[in-house]
């Protein structure tokens, strides 16, 4: 039996895999906790087989206000945490990064895309990353999760304003592009073969199958009996209204099949997941 404790009670991650390790009650036992104050740094770690580290800082309005806390969150209080986790005896450590820390907007990232981050929240993801990279050992084993876009029933950001923009409109424009993105049951039954398998190193966690973001909103759009139609007319006005927005929804961005850690997961199909979050 494997006792594991995941950080962050409010964490769309941390609690979809806390219900997926449950399923299986013989094998797991799953704690949550808080890092909003400081009374997990009194809290004793060694009854624990493993930490997933989920809680931290995500993607907000940066601000020169706001710029510390990105790297007091997820930067020193993730190294601070897997400190304490080592001196007491955890043997495995996950600590869930972000695509983010490649800093690419537009294309494919595969082994030579360099480590630019360009917020302050890649910046602090990485950072973190290369300071609970010096604690891994053959004794307290670091895994690193780099995945894209999550989604999934009741998951919030872009995948949820492309959705409910499929239930409204009868057009969308139809341009060709490549995006890498992770259903959360594939990633809650990715990480659960980490436990199993006590694995370290770096992942990049991805579907199997790559996304067109007009394919994605067509099947979001019948889900909800909306017959959408995707159409190339709109797309001289698009690219008008600059490079940013044409990126930011319509570009390219995945893990290429030439990067070693890459992981495509096979256990639920694009299809099918639309049809679950939807329903």
């Amino acid at each position: 039996m494997k006792r594991v404790l995941i950080t962050g009670v409010n964490s769309y991650v941390g609690n979809k895999l806390a219900k997926w390790l449950e399923k299986d009650a013989n094998s797991y036992v799953v704690d949550k906790i808080s890092l909003r104050n400081n009374k997990w740094r009194y809290e004793a770690f060694s009854k624990y087989d493993v930490i997933i580290h989920v809680a931290g800082i995500v993607h907000s309005m940066e601000t020169r206000k706001n710029k510390e806390l990105y790297y007091k969150v997820n930067r020193d209080l993730t190294y601070e945490l897997a400190k304490k986790a080592k001196v007491e005896g955890i043997k495995q450590f996950i600590f869930m990064s972000s695509m983010s820390v490649y800093g690419v907007k537009n294309g494919a990232i595969d082994n030579n895309t360099c480590l630019i981050p360009n917020s302050n929240y890649g910046k602090s993801k990485l950072q973190a990353e290369k300071l609970i990279e010096e604690l891994n050992d053959d004794r307290f084993k670091v895994a690193i999760l780099r995945p894209p876009m999550i989604y999934g029933k009741a998951c919030k950001g872009n995948y949820r304003k492309l959705a409910e923009f499929a239930t409204r409109t009868p057009f969308f424009p139809d341009i060709d592009n490549k995006r890498s993105m992770l259903y959360i049951d594939n990633l809650t039954e990715f990480i659960k073969m980490l436990i199993d398998d006590c694995k370290q190193g770096i992942f990049l966690p991805q579907n199997c199958e790559y996304v067109k973001t007009s394919e994605m909103v067509k099947l979001i759009a019948s889900e909800h009996g909306n017959n959408i139609c995707v159409t190339k007319l709109f797309n001289p006005v698009l690219r008008l209204l600059g490079i940013n927005i044409i990126n930011k929804v319509f570009g390219d961005l995945y893990y290429s099949n030439y990067d070693n850690n890459i992981r495509k997961i096979k256990y639920i199909d694009f299809k099918e997941s639309i049809k679950i979050t939807e329903n």
